[in-house]
């Protein structure tokens, strides 16, 4: 692994995931290894004499802060407690704390606990449409909760808005460094910023349409075990459009042409939670059009992920392309 997240950096992050696996009740003995690396470091860790199973989540500096976890974990907990969706519990430290934290070469590394979760992320095939409509029902239920949750005042979390996302502020980069972009294709993407920071503002930001949202259902944060669908990663949850969990949920396949099957079904499974109107529908496509931006964005700011070497330049394409047609289906 390259860049920032080489083995090296990665070997020296399993050891701090370690060192603090007895708050966990879990010893140094564990079995620890890495599963995924995006935003953070996810590993395993297996008690060689129980078998039991962590999920550890060591966070890249600079993203949250402690308070924004600790509001994460409460939204996850009150989730949980409603019965809103299946998602891992946060785990408890013998301390009462729900993070943990080590010190890497002078820098401070949170770390979170969950309990596993079996399950498979789904594959983008014609199963994947029923697995929408039940995505569809989990958001609005989601939604709802958040619209009635009475939260501490301590709760911090981000926004997701065109300026966090594409705009003066953006939470994961400017999209203009993605990797390949040229003149023509910096025009059209300019061309499009332009139409969704309109499109936007005339949408609004109400009640009824925008609130606290996961804001990265995308397959790889879905597991399906049976007929269950499970839900994690709550990194990125914060306030934003309703809509743009949807948008979320195509992430990586937005070009894929089973997408018009999947928005039909997850709109026809939230209309069986929840009202999700005619404005609302017609705003899906800007959302898609927003979070392939803010993904491009993403890999420019990110090039040492896996996911960033994968996608390389022809991301950068594939969203000029999906500009080009966005533009002209809305006749700018």
């Amino acid at each position: 692994m390259g860049g920032i997240y080489d083995d090296e950096l990665i070997g020296r992050l399993r050891d701090g995931a370690i060192s603090v696996l007895p708050g966990w009740g879990m010893g140094a003995d564990a079995d620890v290894r890495l599963l995924t690396v995006s935003e953070n470091a996810t590993f395993l860790a297996t008690d060689p004499k129980t078998d039991a199973r962590l999920i550890l989540r060591v966070h890249r500096p600079g993203y949250h802060t402690r308070s924004e976890i600790e509001s994460e974990l409460a939204w996850i907990n009150a989730l949980r407690a409603a019965e809103v969706v299946d998602t891992p519990k946060p785990r408890m430290r013998s301390d009462g704390s729900l993070v943990a934290e080590f010190d890497q070469e002078g820098v401070g590394r949170h770390v979170v606990a969950f309990d596993f979760m079996q399950g498979d992320e789904p594959s983008a095939d014609d199963a994947l449409v029923d697995g929408f409509f039940k995505l569809g029902a989990i958001s609005a239920r989601l939604h709802g909760h958040a619209r009635q949750w009475a939260r501490s005042v301590n709760f911090v979390r981000k926004s997701w808005t065109f300026d966090t996302t594409l705009g003066a502020t953006p939470h994961w980069g400017d999209w203009r460094a993605a990797p390949g972009l040229d003149a023509t294709g910096l025009a059209v993407l300019t061309r499009v910023c332009q139409h969704l920071d309109q499109k936007l503002v005339t949408f609004g930001m109400g009640n009824d349409r925008f609130g606290l949202i996961h804001a990265d259902l995308r397959l790889a944060n879905l597991l399906v075990d049976g007929d269950r669908l499970g839900v994690i990663d709550f990194d990125d949850c914060g306030f934003g459009w309703f809509g743009y969990d949807f948008a979320a949920a195509i992430s990586f396949i937005e070009l894929d042409p089973i997408v018009p099957a999947l928005k039909e079904a997850w709109i026809e499974g939230y209309r069986t939670i929840a009202p999700f109107s005619d404005a609302d529908c017609a705003m899906l496509d800007s959302f898609v059009m927003l979070r392939r931006l803010l993904l491009t964005a993403w890999i420019a700011s990110h090039p040492e992920t896996p996911t960033a070497r994968e996608m390389g330049t022809g991301f950068t394409d594939g969203t000029i392309a999906m500009a080009q047609s966005y533009l002209a289906a809305e006749g700018a």
